[in-house]
């Protein structure tokens, strides 16, 4: 009886140490989980902090070149574009990439010239 009894108060103890060890498992997760937070919390704060500095810059160095009529007919081109349907949509990227490959190519001939010009000079020498 009195093995019993102490073999049940070992068990009970194992069970205890068993919850001592998960409580302070836990205690420093939920630790680590408030700094880790308050780290977070202070990385999005600079984040704001800069994307506010630079929405001020930027309004700054537009002030007095955005007319009311530009930012009128911004604001047409902006509903013209969300009120297209996707056939238009379509036909107008087809348009704008095209334009873009003429520019690129454009701006390839010019390298190009100067690099024969470039060539040639280097040869002369």
């Amino acid at each position: 009886m009195a093995n019993k009894k102490v073999e049940m108060e070992e068990k009970v103890e194992k069970k205890d140490n068993i919850f001592k060890k998960a409580g302070r498992c836990l205690k420093k997760a939920f630790k680590d989980m408030g700094e880790s937070a308050k780290a977070q919390h202070q990385v999005d704060k600079a984040n704001f902090a800069a994307a506010k500095a630079e929405a001020k810059a930027n309004f700054e160095e537009n002030r007095g070149t955005n007319t009311f009529r530009k930012a009128k007919a911004q604001a047409k081109q902006s509903w013209d574009d969300a009120h297209m349907s996707p056939a238009e949509r379509t036909a107008k990227t087809r348009e704008e990439q095209k334009k873009q490959i003429e520019e690129a190519n454009e701006r390839i001939k010019l390298a190009n010239e100067r690099y024969e010009a470039a060539k040639v000079e280097k040869k002369k020498k």
